[in-house]
């Protein structure tokens, strides 16, 4: 009876000790790198004031109406995330997920998730420290990565329903619609993730931003070609003319020949990417014949003293041949 009790505290020490081991390292981290950036900011010259150069393809640097949301509703954690480069690609990957979600949010949970396996982890004496280490990492590193799955389920699906969407604002301009009047079409007849994005440009618009912030911040938001081909064909038009059915309509089409290359391009990759989930799964198949036919071999691989090592050391090989393997047959376009 008084064992667990102990076991308890010990298990809830390792896990704040990892939690702010974590924390620690992020805080040094940061620290290392505004050092390095501050000795590179005075190690290069200072150069002379130039006249700004105007773009009108480029997104254009106006305070939004819309109100930001904060980093995180701890005002310390606020803090610390507002002087770490790359929070900001971040909190870009949450917005392009469509999720709520603060950047506090996510990264609290990063670390809770590590903290919390390498602390339940720790306490199987039979799992090397460095298994212990990697998993931790890999749990801490899973908040995000579903967060990069989201964003590209999202934009995958704002790629299809784009060329409908181009056309139905074809259509509606060939109408005599104003553009404002297409686009508060295709917020309430199309389906998310475009609808939401047509209603924040739509918003911003009338809120008081120009056409060109408004569209600016929607090609930000959807970092896909099409859509920065989209708003650059409406910029043009306002300021030299012409007919912008026709030049949607031509776009529609472009993007739909695309859309279909690329989907013969991953039904070809498709086969590479069976090969390497059978050729992992191959080895786990053989290893749960073994057990069920002569289950002493395992054994002896099981008390070996070497023997727990290389079986982790061959699932690690096995996890990471299998992203190796994605990664060869992911052909970009």
């Amino acid at each position: 009876m008084t064992g667990t009790p102990i076991t308890l505290m010990g298990s809830w020490s390792i896990f704040l000790v990892a939690f702010l081991a974590a924390t620690l390292a992020l805080i040094l981290g940061q620290r290392y790198l505004n050092r390095k950036q501050g000795a590179k900011e005075t190690a290069a010259p200072a150069e002379p004031d130039a006249e700004p150069v105007l773009d009108w393809l480029a997104p254009i640097d106006g305070s939004l109406l819309l109100k930001e949301d904060s980093l995180s509703s701890f005002s310390f954690w606020d803090r610390f995330l507002t002087k770490i480069n790359g929070v900001e690609m971040m909190q870009s990957h949450i917005a392009e997920a469509g999720l709520k979600w603060s950047v506090g949010r996510l990264t609290l949970a990063m670390l809770l998730a590590g903290a919390a396996t390498f602390a339940i982890l720790h306490q199987m004496s039979w799992i090397p420290g460095l298994v212990s280490v990697a998993a931790a990492l890999a749990a801490a590193a899973a908040p995000y990565f579903m967060v990069l799955r989201r964003r590209q389920k999202n934009l995958l699906r704002f790629e299809e329903q784009f060329p409908d969407a181009l056309d139905t604002l074809a259509r509606a301009l060939r109408a005599g619609n104003t553009l404002a009047g297409g686009l508060e079409l295709l917020s309430r007849e199309t389906q998310p993730p475009l609808s939401s994005e047509m209603r924040k440009a739509l918003d911003e618009r009338n809120l008081g931003l120009s056409w060109d912030q408004a569209l600016a911040n929607l090609a930000i938001r959807i970092p896909i070609q099409e859509v920065s081909m989209f708003t650059a064909a409406i910029q043009l038009q306002g300021r030299t003319g012409g007919r912008l059915h026709e030049v949607l309509a031509k776009l529609a089409e472009n993007m739909r020949e695309s859309t279909a290359l690329r989907g013969e391009i991953r039904a070809i990759a498709a086969h590479g990417k069976m090969t390497g989930l059978i050729l992992t799964a191959l080895p786990v198949v053989i290893v749960i014949m073994m057990a069920y036919v002569n289950p002493s071999y395992l054994v002896v691989l099981w008390t070996h003293p070497s023997g727990k090592s290389m079986i982790f050391a061959a699932i690690g090989c096995l996890v990471l041949a299998h992203f190796v393997i994605r990664k060869l047959v992911d052909i970009k376009i």
